[in-house]
C-alpha cells in the first residue's frame, strides 16, 4: 500500500493545475486544498482535480490556509507553491515553521534577499523543503545526465544549452511583462538552465557575461501606461572556478523551431547532445581528423500519460513522483533552497550584465 500524502497548492493557475493532473496520475496523491484569490483560476484548478473522495479545501489567501494548518483544522502533509513569482516570500513565510514537505516553484525568489532567507530558512527546518527545477526531469535530460556522469564524453570541457520557444504566456494580471515581478527573464526563465549548468559542470560559477535585450515580444504592449522590460532573446557565457565555461542562447520569438531545448556536451572524448521534444540522444566519440563519423543516436521515450498531463516534456510527473517519496521519508531531496538560491544569483547577475552590458563577477554578490 502507498501512503496518502495529502497536498495543498498554492496559486491555481497554468502551472498549479500541471502539477494538479500530474498529482492525479500519483498513487496516493491527494489534493486537500487549494488557495488562490482569483476565483476563475479556483474553478479551473478544481476541474482538474476532478473526481476523487474529498473535495479539496477553498482558501483566498495563503494566510487562510496557513492559519487553518496552524490551528489543526486543517491536516495537510505536504504544500505545492506555485503562485507568481513576487509572493514567494510571502507565502513561504508562515509555512517555514509548519511539519510540511513544501515544493516552491522557480525561481525561489525574484531578489537575491529573499532567496537567501528562504534557503536559509528551509536549512534550519527538519522536513523537506523542494525547489522546483523541472527541467532536470525530463527523461531525455536525465539520461543525457546520466550518460555523462558515467564518463561518457570523457573530461567535460564545454557546455552549450539553447532554448528556442514561444513568448511568456499571459498570466493573470499580466505580472509576467515587468522585471520586477519576475525577477527578470534570466531569472524567471533561465534559472532553469543556470541550475542544469551547475549540476552538470559540478562547479560554482565564477564569472558571468550576458548580451540580452527585448527586441521583438511585447515591444506594442502597454499596462497601465508601461511597456514590458523583459528579455526576450540573449547570449550567456559563464565562467566556472575549475576553468569550464558554459554558454546559454535563449531566443523567446523562435515558437517555430523543431526542438526548443538542446544541450550539448563536449569533452576531450566525446560530444553528446539531447534534443527536446525530438527526445533525441546523439553521441559523437573522437574519430581522429580524416576517418569515418561514428555517431550513435537514440530516442528516449517518455510516457503518454505524462506527457499529456504538462507541457515540460513529462518532466513535472517524474519531478513529483520524487517529492513525494521525500515527503513520505522515502527518498532525498533532489533539488534544495541552496540549488534554488544560486540559480537565481546567476540570473541575477545575467540581469545586471545584460543591462549594464559587462562582465559580473559572482563575488559582487556574495557567491
Amino acid at each position: 500500500m502507498v501512503s496518502r500524502v495529502r497536498i495543498g497548492i498554492i496559486g491555481a493557475g497554468m502551472m498549479a493545475r500541471e502539477h494538479i493532473r500530474n498529482l492525479r496520475l500519483l498513487p496516493g496523491a491527494e489534493v486537500a486544498a487549494l488557495a488562490d484569490p482569483v476565483v476563475v483560476s479556483i474553478n479551473k484548478a478544481l476541474e482538474a482535480v476532478g473526481d476523487q473522495e474529498a473535495e479539496p479545501a477553498i482558501f483566498q489567501g495563503v494566510d487562510d490556509l496557513a492559519e487553518a494548518v496552524a490551528a489543526g483544522s486543517l491536516a495537510l502533509d505536504a504544500v505545492i507553491i506555485a503562485s507568481p513569482n513576487f509572493t514567494h516570500r510571502q507565502v513561504l513565510e508562515p509555512l517555514m515553521g509548519s511539519g510540511l514537505a513544501i515544493l516552491c516553484e522557480k525561481p525561489l525568489c525574484t531578489t537575491l534577499e529573499d532567496a537567501r532567507w528562504a534557503a536559509e530558512a528551509a536549512a534550519a527546518r527538519a522536513a523537506p523543503f523542494w525547489t522546483g527545477m523541472e527541467y532536470r526531469f525530463m527523461p531525455p535530460a536525465a539520461k543525457f545526465l546520466e550518460e555523462l556522469r558515467g564518463g561518457r564524453v570523457g573530461r567535460l570541457q564545454m557546455l552549450s544549452i539553447r532554448e528556442h520557444r514561444f513568448p511568456f504566456l499571459r498570466k493573470v494580471g499580466d505580472w509576467n511583462r515587468f522585471s520586477r515581478n519576475t525577477g527578470g527573464t534570466m531569472v524567471e526563465k533561465c534559472c532553469h538552465f543556470f541550475d542544469l549548468m551547475r549540476l552538470i559542470v559540478g562547479s560554482e560559477p565564477e564569472r558571468v557575461y550576458c548580451s540580452g535585450a527585448m527586441d521583438v515580444n511585447h515591444l506594442d504592449e502597454r499596462y497601465d501606461g508601461q511597456t514590458p522590460d523583459i528579455i526576450d532573446n540573449s547570449y550567456t557565457i559563464v565562467d566556472f572556478r575549475d576553468g569550464r565555461r558554459a554558454m546559454l542562447d535563449l531566443c523567446m520569438f523562435a515558437e517555430g523551431a523543431k526542438n526548443q531545448e538542446e544541450i550539448a556536451a563536449v569533452g576531450d572524448a566525446a560530444r553528446l547532445e539531447v534534443k527536446i521534444p525530438e527526445g533525441a540522444l546523439v553521441f559523437s566519440p573522437r574519430t581522429g581528423v580524416g576517418k569515418p563519423k561514428q555517431v550513435q543516436t537514440i530516442v528516449i521515450p517518455v510516457d503518454g500519460k505524462a506527457l499529456k498531463a504538462g507541457s515540460h516534456h513529462g518532466a513535472t510527473f517524474y519531478q513529483l513522483q520524487a517529492f513525494l517519496a521525500a515527503a513520505r521519508g522515502e527518498g532525498p531531496v533532489l533539488v534544495t533552497a541552496d540549488d534554488g538560491l544560486r540559480a537565481v544569483a546567476m540570473g541575477v547577475a545575467a540581469e545586471i550584465s545584460a543591462r549594464e552590458k559587462r562582465v559580473v563577477a559572482m563575488s559582487e554578490l556574495g557567491f
